[in-house]
C-alpha cells in the first residue's frame, strides 16, 4: 500500500507526522514516505526516537496519576495518534478499571487503524476531530455519549499543540477548552521547545514542513502561557525526564531540552 491510497483515499506519498511518531516508537503502522521523511528528521536530530519514548512515559505517569491520585475517570486525548504499547486506557484502566477514554484525530488513517485496533475495548471510543476546533471536539455526541462534561475529566494534549501555528492562536484553543470542562478538570500537555541544541532542533523542524503538519517551536514563556488559568501542579513545567520519574528510576540526562511538559488542574 505504500505509495498508493490509504482510508478515507488519503494519499500515501505524503507523510504524516502521526505516522513517523510510531516510526519513531518502533511501530509497523507507517509506510515508505513516512520512513523516509523520519530518517531525513534522525540525520539533524538523532534524539528523536528517545525523545519519543520519553514523551510517551510522561503521558503514562501523568494518566497513571490523574487516574490515581487526581481521581479522575474520564479521558480525553486529543491528537492522539496511532495506538501502540500501554495506550491511555489501558494505563487509566490499570488504576481505575472503570475509567473511560476517548480518542481525538483528524487523520483518517489513525481513525482507521485506532477503530480496529480498539475495537472491542471497554470503555473506549475513536472519534474524528481537530484540536483547532474544540467546540466541535466536545459537542460531538459521540464524546458525550461516553464523557459527562458535568464531571471532572482530563483533557491530554500530549504533542499536539505545536502542530497548531501561532495565527491559529493555541492558547485560545486550550483556554476555549477550560472554559467547556468542569472544576477540578485536569490538562496534561507536552511541547517541542529549542532550550538547547536549537540548532539541530530547528533543523528538525524544517524538515517537519515537508510533512502533513508543521511543527511550531515556541519558548517556556510561550508554553507556561497554555497553563494559565490552571494550577500547575508539581514539579511544574520541566523537561520530559523530571516530570515525576517513577520511584528508583534515574532520568536520563543525555538528552537535549527540546521539550516541556506539565499537568494543570482547574479550580
Amino acid at each position: 500500500m505504500d505509495g498508493g491510497r490509504g482510508p478515507g483515499d488519503v494519499d500515501l506519498s505524503v507523510p504524516n507526522v502521526a505516522r513517523m511518531y510510531d516510526y519513531y516508537l518502533g511501530g509497523k503502522d507507517n509506510y515508505a514516505a513516512d520512513r523516509a521523511l523520519a530518517d531525513q528528521v534522525l540525520e539533524v536530530a538523532p534524539q528523536t526516537p528517545a525523545l519519543a519514548q520519553e514523551n510517551r512515559g510522561f503521558l503514562q505517569r501523568a494518566v497513571r496519576h490523574l487516574a490515581g491520585a487526581a481521581g479522575i475517570d474520564q479521558f480525553v486525548d486529543i491528537g492522539a495518534g496511532l495506538p501502540t504499547l500501554e495506550n491511555t486506557h489501558e494505563v487509566a484502566q490499570q488504576v481505575e478499571p472503570g475509567a473511560h477514554v476517548v480518542y481525538v484525530d483528524n487523520d483518517p488513517v489513525v481513525l482507521a487503524h485506532g477503530r480496529a485496533l480498539l475495537e472491542g475495548a471497554a470503555g473506549t471510543r475513536v472519534i474524528q476531530g481537530d484540536v483547532r476546533r474544540p467546540d466541535e471536539i466536545f459537542g460531538s455526541a459521540e464524546l458525550t455519549g461516553l464523557i459527562d462534561l458535568a464531571r471532572p475529566v482530563a483533557i491530554l494534549l500530549v504533542s499536539v499543540l505545536h502542530c497548531v501555528r501561532d495565527d491559529e492562536d493555541p492558547w485560545k484553543i486550550v483556554r476555549r477548552l477550560r472554559e467547556m470542562i468542569a472544576p477540578g478538570s485536569h490538562v496534561a500537555i507536552s511541547h517541542i521547545t529549542a532550550a538547547d541544541h536549537a540548532a539541530n532542533a530547528t533543523a528538525g523542524a524544517d524538515v517537519y514542513r515537508r510533512a502533513s503538519t508543521g511543527m511550531t517551536l515556541r519558548p517556556y514563556p510561550a508554553i507556561r502561557r497554555f497553563f494559565d488559568g490552571f494550577e500547575l501542579l508539581d514539579p511544574g513545567l520541566v523537561r520530559l525526564t523530571e516530570w515525576r520519574p517513577r520511584e528508583g528510576a534515574e532520568p536520563r540526562r543525555d538528552l537535549p531540552t527540546w521539550y516541556f511538559c506539565g499537568v494543570g488542574r482547574k479550580h
